[in-house]
């Protein structure tokens, strides 16, 4: 997607603080934390919003979610609890249309959110 600002730090185009990376997926410290640690797990492949996922995504989604978990693991706040979250459109919260999974620990969170 031309304008995406995801898709331009996947291509190198715009700086992103990269922390994981394979041939499907990216992770990248979040330039606005809402925790101590607040990372962005990205698909490489272009898709707006969790509505546009098709069942040809399945695996892909899977395997961002067992990625985070790892990477949980490695920021060590999977012991005391971590939160995973996907906005979807602008009452949800979301800014970026290229959906990406929040990855967000190090502190106690509070139920509901918002």
């Amino acid at each position: 997607m031309q304008n995406c600002i995801f898709c331009k730090i996947l291509n190198r185009e715009l700086k992103g603080e990269f922390v994981y990376e394979d041939d499907d997926i990216a992770c990248i410290k979040d330039i606005h934390p809402q925790a101590p640690t607040h990372l962005l797990l990205i698909p490489k492949k272009h898709i707006p919003t969790i509505l546009d996922i098709k069942e040809e995504d399945e695996k892909l989604i899977g395997k961002m979610i067992l990625k985070a978990g790892e990477i949980a693991q490695q920021y060590n706040i999977s012991k005391n609890g971590f939160r995973l979250v996907f906005n979807c459109n602008k009452d949800a919260g979301q800014t970026v249309y290229h959906i990406h999974l929040h990855l967000i620990g190090g502190r106690k969170f509070n139920w509901p959110p918002g």
